[in-house]
C-alpha cells in the first residue's frame, strides 16, 4: 500500500537527509517556494562547482530547479556528513566549510543565555561533549525581560551552512539525530519557551511563527542553504505535531515556508550581496585613490571597468544585488547591510 502524501512527509523527518522528492510530493509550491530568493526573485544558485560535472543547468551561478533536485536527483542534495570524504575535503579547502560538533553548539548558545537569564544552564547541563536538557518549565524569575521578548530577540547565525547554530536535528559532525527534547539550538529553545507558555492552539501558532520571525541566516552555497531551510521547516512540522498529534496542514507550511525564504538566505558574506551578481560598473572609472586603497598591488589598463566594491574592497560599493531580508515587526523588507548598519528598523541584528 503506497504511502499517503502526509504520511511520507511524516516518515521522512526521522531520519538526517530530507528528501526534496518527498517535499515537492507532499506540495510542488512548497518545494518552489524553498528554493525561492527574496532578492532577485528568482531561485537560489548553486554557487559551488560541486555539480558542474551533471552538465547543463548545474554550473555555479545557475538557478537551483526542482526537476535537478528530484527524479533521477533525488537523491543529490546531501547533507556534509553523508557527502564522499573527497568532497567535504575540497569544500573545506576553497570554501573554508567547517562544520560545528553540537556540543559546541551548544555551549556557545549556552553564553548567550547566560547574558539574557542572568544565571547559566538554563536549557540544559553540559557534561564535556554531551548534555542534559533541564527538568521542568524554563523560569524566566530574575531574568531582565519576559518569555516574550525572549522569543522575539532577534538572531543570526553567519555562514550558516545547515543551520545547527539555530535548530539542531541532528549532529552535523556525526550525524546522529537529536530528540526533539534534547535539542539547542536557538531556535529549538525559542520553541521550548512556545510549548511551555502558550495555552491555546492559537497562541502556540501565533508565537511559533514569530519565533521563526526571530531567527536569520545566510549561506554563500546553494546546497546548503536548502538544507538549512528544510531544517528550520522540519523542525516546525516536529514541533508542530509534538503539540498537536497530527501534521500540519499545506497553507500552514507554505507560509513558514515563506518566512524561512525570508529569513534564511542566500549572500556572499564578504559583499553582502547576491553570489557573482556583481557586474563591471561602465560609469565609474578606478580613481587614483581607489587604485591607493589596492595598495598598489593591481596594475589596471586606462579606461578600464570594474565593480568598485570588488576592486576596493569597499563593502558599501558593489555593483551587484545587495541581499534584502524581512523585518517581521516592521512589515517590510529592506537590504541586510542597512539593517547592519542601524539606518532602518527596530535594531541592529
Amino acid at each position: 500500500m503506497p504511502l499517503s502524501k502526509n504520511t511520507e512527509c511524516v516518515a521522512m523527518i526521522y531520519g538526517v537527509d530530507i528528501l526534496e522528492e518527498s517535499i515537492r510530493t507532499l506540495d510542488a509550491e512548497l518545494l518552489n517556494i524553498m528554493l525561492f530568493d527574496r532578492t532577485t526573485r528568482k531561485n537560489i544558485l548553486w554557487a559551488t562547482d560541486d555539480y558542474v560535472s551533471l552538465g547543463t543547468g548545474f554550473e555555479v551561478f545557475s538557478e537551483i530547479t526542482p526537476d535537478f533536485i528530484t527524479g533521477p536527483y533525488a537523491t543529490l542534495i546531501q547533507p556534509r556528513i553523508a557527502k564522499p570524504k573527497g568532497t567535504q575535503a575540497g569544500r573545506t579547502r576553497d570554501k573554508a566549510e567547517v562544520f560545528t560538533p553540537s556540543w559546541i553548539c551548544n555551549r556557545q548558545n549556552n553564553l548567550i543565555d547566560a547574558q539574557w537569564f542572568g544565571r547559566t544552564s538554563v536549557f540544559n547541563v553540559e557534561n564535556k561533549t554531551s548534555w542534559t536538557a533541564s527538568s521542568g518549565t524554563i523560569s524566566f524569575q530574575g531574568a531582565k525581560k519576559d518569555w516574550k521578548k525572549y522569543v522575539d530577540a532577534q538572531r543570526l547565525e553567519v555562514s550558516c551552512g545547515e543551520a545547527p547554530y539555530l535548530v539542531s536535528r541532528y549532529d552535523t559532525v556525526t550525524g546522529e539525530r537529536i530528540p526533539l527534547y534534547q535539542r539547542i539550538g536557538l531556535l529549538d529553545r525559542k520553541m521550548r519557551v512556545v510549548q511551555e507558555n502558550t495555552e491555546t492552539p492559537e497562541d502556540w501558532l501565533a508565537w511559533a511563527q514569530r519565533a521563526f520571525e526571530s531567527v536569520y541566516g545566510f549561506e554563500y552555497q546553494g546546497d546548503n542553504l536548502l538544507l538549512a531551510r528544510e531544517n528550520l521547516l522540519y523542525s516546525y512540522i516536529e514541533y508542530y505535531q509534538a503539540k498537536f498529534d497530527q501534521m500540519p496542514g499545506i497553507p500552514l507550511l507554505r507560509k513558514i515556508a515563506r518566512i524561512i525564504s525570508w529569513n534564511i538566505w542566500q549572500m556572499d558574506g564578504l559583499k553582502c550581496v547576491v553570489p557573482g551578481s556583481c557586474k563591471a560598473d561602465e560609469n565609474c572609472q578606478m580613481t587614483l585613490s581607489d587604485f591607493m586603497d589596492l595598495g598598489g598591488d593591481a596594475v589596471l589598463a586606462d579606461n578600464t571597468s570594474i565593480c568598485p566594491g570588488c576592486a576596493t574592497g569597499n563593502v558599501y560599493r558593489h555593483t551587484g544585488n545587495y541581499c534584502r531580508i524581512m523585518d517581521w515587526r516592521s512589515k517590510r523588507s529592506q537590504t541586510f547591510i542597512s539593517m547592519v548598519k542601524g539606518e532602518h528598523g527596530n535594531g541592529r541584528l
